[in-house]
């Protein structure tokens, strides 16, 4: 009887240890399945912008201008009158004129509509900056463009607004330079096509000076199309500039014209910069350790030889490496790591997490006309806070090819709106291995589901007591809606928007504000104090996408405006 006994808790004990075993498995299986979904999703939101949005911007009205170039013919949307005023009818002659099309749209996220733009001339392969008062300076271009500097704004609001040509001019030639907003509110304008040089924006005079920049000069191959061109321009917070250019970067001291220092050449064989094209961001800035470090990571490009191969119909295979390096302090050294794949020609984007989005692109050869092969259809999603050998995440693929001329910018949702590619010289729909695309998507991050809606901030508003904007420095407080408490890891992010083409984000910026004080008042709506940056060396003066980030998961971003203290 005894022994029957035992044997039956045995049993018991067996099947309880089976079923324990079921349990912990079937979860894992649903958080590893769970986990293996999270990969973001696609939305197509046009068939058709008329252009190819081979450079985008993000204004403050929450809008997206898209420019393209009018040398591939005719657009989607004909003009009533060229530039100057004589009427396009139509004729055979009127369909080989650029100017009786339209080459500039501006999209409305709201309402997911298009709204014709008036361009003066050929901005292809030109740069661009935003301003503190929001207007956007486009500066350069192909041919009669080259010297030419294109305002968008100021005005009232989006609707009103339209591009006009400044009169006065750049004074050297800039087609594929490159653009940054200074602390001092003007825009510098480094290198370009033949142009060892720099210069800044407002112009004084169209003869305003031009400095010499030998690094542009040491950097470039003839044989191999520059492989300078379109360098690498980011603001250190001390106000000096990183200047990154084939495989070699400096920190230039722009007021001095000096190289300060000279770092280590990015390990490996072939090159960054266009037509090679990889892409670079500064990873966030953070006031925990009051913005002193700068990291810059740098990711993809062609390998060596690449153009020259394209050019007889071999596309190499390129490079797969990213590298991380610090550029404040005295300790140099590029950290090198993986991607999941080959990329050249991909866009970066800095998401409301802290995250690197890598997306758009090709696995083979390099950028130029047709030079190109293997789309990369999956975006990759990479956290600078993890361990090495975990940051990658695959993302889900699209199934549109964004090559040669394709762009990618964050919008205050939280989604990346990507748009481009023509590997074509013309507009080009049949026969070609990658067509001219016209269709505008959205990538939807995974934090934009529905399953995180506990923990999202909602209904975010920003007060400053009736100011223009809030001095650096300063304080300001931040109102939002939350189901439960928030939790230890309750962030907020301040981003500057850029001007992208090219795999370039011109002036992108991300800064993690501190938070001195977080109150609740009501029923799930609390109060933070949030401190802004301390100076415009660390956050150039402008409007900022404001986020507020609970356990990892974004609001949606309101408008802020960093400024200089009014003078005493």
């Amino acid at each position: 009887m005894e022994k029957l006994w035992q044997t039956r808790i045995n049993c018991i004990i067996i099947s309880a240890a089976l079923l324990l075993h079921c349990l912990i498995s079937c979860r894992a299986k649903a958080v590893l399945h769970h986990s293996a979904e999270r990969k973001g999703a696609w939305k197509l939101l046009l068939n058709n912008t008329g252009v190819v949005g081979v450079q985008m911007v993000l204004t403050h009205w929450n809008t997206v201008i898209l420019l393209d170039r009018s040398g591939s013919g005719r657009s989607g949307y004909q003009l009533r009158h060229r530039l100057n005023g004589t009427r396009c009818k139509g004729t055979r002659d009127d369909l080989s004129d650029p100017t009786c099309y339209v080459h500039s749209v501006e999209y409305s996220i709201s309402n997911n509509t298009i709204r014709r733009l008036n361009l003066m001339s050929d901005t292809f392969s030109s740069s661009g900056s935003i301003l503190s008062d929001g207007r956007i300076i486009e500066a350069g271009g192909f041919g009669d463009a080259s010297t030419r500097i294109h305002y968008f704004g100021p005005c009232k609001s989006g609707d009103s607004c339209d591009w006009t040509l400044g009169k006065k001019h750049l004074s050297a030639k800039r087609w594929y330079a490159s653009s940054q907003i200074l602390p001092d509110d003007r825009i510098i304008v480094v290198g370009g096509r033949g142009s060892f040089t720099y210069e800044f924006i407002p112009k004084l005079s169209t003869n305003g000076n031009v400095f010499h920049l030998s690094f542009l000069q040491q950097t470039n191959y003839g044989n191999e199309d520059g492989k300078n061109l379109y360098p690498i321009v980011h603001l250190s917070v001390d106000g000096k500039l990183f200047l990154f250019a084939n495989r070699d970067s400096i920190l230039f001291n722009y007021k001095q014209n000096r190289v300060v220092k000279k770092f280590p050449r990015i390990p490996g064989i072939g090159s960054r910069s266009y037509p090679s094209t990889g892409s670079s961001v500064i990873l966030p800035l953070d006031q925990k350790d009051g913005f002193r470090k700068v990291e810059v990571m740098i990711c993809g490009g062609a390998a060596s030889g690449a153009n020259a191969a394209a050019r007889q119909g071999t596309f190499l295979t390129g490079l797969n490496s990213c590298g991380r390096m610090v550029i404040t302090g005295n300790n140099h050294k590029w950290k090198m790591e993986n991607m999941p794949g080959p990329r050249l020609m991909n866009d970066m984007v800095l998401l409301p997490t802290g995250h690197v989005l890598i997306i758009n692109g090709a696995k083979r050869g390099c950028a130029g006309w047709r030079n190109a092969a293997g789309p990369a259809f999956e975006p990759y999603l990479y956290n600078p806070k993890k361990t090495l050998g975990r940051r990658f995440t695959v993302l889900k693929s699209t199934k549109i090819a964004r090559m040669f001329h394709s762009s990618a910018i964050l919008v205050p949702d939280g989604s990346v709106l990507v748009a481009g590619s023509n590997p074509n010289n013309q507009y080009t729909f049949r026969n070609a291995s990658h067509p001219t695309e016209l269709r505008l998507q959205a990538f939807i991050p995974d934090y934009m589901g529905k399953e995180y809606n506990h923990q999202r901030p909602y209904n975010v508003s920003i007060d400053i007591n009736g100011k223009e904007g809030v001095a650096y420095g300063n304080k300001f407080l931040v109102r939002f809606l939350l189901e439960s408490k928030p939790s230890k890891y309750l962030a907020f992010s301040a981003y500057a928007p850029p001007f992208t083409t090219h795999s370039l984000s011109m002036n992108q910026r991300m800064l993690k504000l501190r938070s001195t004080r977080i109150i609740s008042d009501a029923k799930g709506w609390w109060n933070a104090t949030v401190e802004a940056p301390p100076s415009a060396n660390v956050a150039p003066s402008g409007f900022y996408l404001l986020s507020v980030v609970n356990e990892g998961i974004p609001s949606i971003s309101e408008w802020i405006k960093f400024i200089q203290p009014a003078s005493t």
